[in-house]
């Protein structure tokens, strides 16, 4: 904390965690507000898709919608496990799942600190769950662009000529960013500007793929739900394949790109409106937009659903922090 000339206390750092907080709020009522604006004045043509929806979309959207977030849960605790914390699945649920509903507030580590609360109730090092949040949230950035990478020449408009190389690129750059040694370097190196204790090990190769192979799946998991709705959706003219490279790997985009708009919470407004751009290349508007509708209806619903399981879970073996002691540490 920084003071003043008589040694007090300086209010300045408050001050301006506070202004960044109220200008995240209000940009993203801002956003969210146009989404809703817009929606409303063309609602009378997405509703007319909404009904066209099959049951076996519904199902297949659903289910898809729900196994993702174990997926992300599986890839989070192998990380937790090759640093030596190995959680039986149910207590890893309730502590990712729980904190994962920390993504729709404006910022990007309100998820890290909830889990990292909760994962010391159960013995976990502060700063190692600390260490685990933040390298989940790169191996989900880095394999979303990985998929998100082949969609790149249809948002251009663009031919399809340059996708090889990008994915190449991605590959790369994914490759040299999740390099043990250059990845445990950057960990090692954050710790140190933080003024924390180093890990007891680095992360092994073997933890890094697992961990990244995880949230891979994850991601095909969660594009599946907007291919379900836009498969239902699509004219009969188009081209199943294009359809189904858009819904995967354009909404992989769109999420990435949500997932970098740090101000924004849970990348609302910004994730719907580059799918929303993807999805007119083979659909007609009004259908687009009930695609993105449906699709960030899932995904909010099976995050509810999630959390509120893992919420049962930690509340009846006392992982959540009592209400008139609420407090948020940084990581050990």
């Amino acid at each position: 904390m920084t003071t003043g000339a008589a040694g007090v206390p300086s209010a300045r750092p408050a001050r301006r965690r506070a202004a960044l907080a109220t200008v995240r709020i209000v940009l993203a009522v801002l956003v969210l507000a146009g989404v809703v604006l817009a929606l409303w004045r063309n609602w009378g043509a997405v509703s007319s898709h909404l009904g066209d929806v099959s049951l076996r979309a519904w199902a297949l959207a659903l289910l898809a919608g729900f196994v993702s977030p174990f997926l992300g849960m599986l890839g989070w605790r192998a990380l937790l496990t090759d640093l030596g914390s190995r959680l039986h699945i149910a207590p890893a649920s309730g502590v990712f799942l729980v904190g994962q509903l920390g993504k729709y507030l404006p910022g990007s580590v309100w998820s890290v600190f909830a889990q990292t609360e909760m994962a010391a109730r159960l013995g976990v090092p502060r700063r190692r769950t600390g260490v685990v949040g933040l390298v989940t949230m790169a191996l989900s950035l880095l394999t979303g662009v990985i998929i998100a990478v082949p969609s790149l020449p249809v948002l251009l408009r663009r031919g399809d000529s340059s996708t090889a190389v990008l994915v190449g690129v991605a590959g790369m750059l994914f490759v040299i960013a999740m390099w043990p040694p250059l990845l445990n370097r950057g960990i090692r190196l954050g710790l140190r500007l933080l003024r924390r204790d180093p890990l007891e090990h680095d992360l092994s190769g073997r933890g890094i793929v697992t961990g990244g192979a995880w949230t891979l799946l994850a991601w095909l998991a969660t594009g599946a739900i907007c291919w379900a709705f836009a498969a239902d959706l699509v004219p009969d003219s188009a081209d199943t394949g294009e359809v189904a490279l858009i819904s995967l790997s354009g909404f992989c985009l769109a999420a990435v790109v949500g997932m970098a708009s740090v101000l924004l919470p849970a990348g609302v407004g910004v994730r719907e409106g580059i799918l929303l751009l993807l999805l007119v290349t083979v659909m007609p508007g009004s259908a687009a937009t009930a695609v993105v509708v449906l699709t960030r209806f899932v995904t909010l619903a099976m995050d509810i659903l999630w959390a509120g399981i893992g919420w049962l879970w930690a509340r009846a073996h006392h992982l959540l922090p009592d209400r008139h002691t609420v407090t948020v540490r940084p990581p050990d």
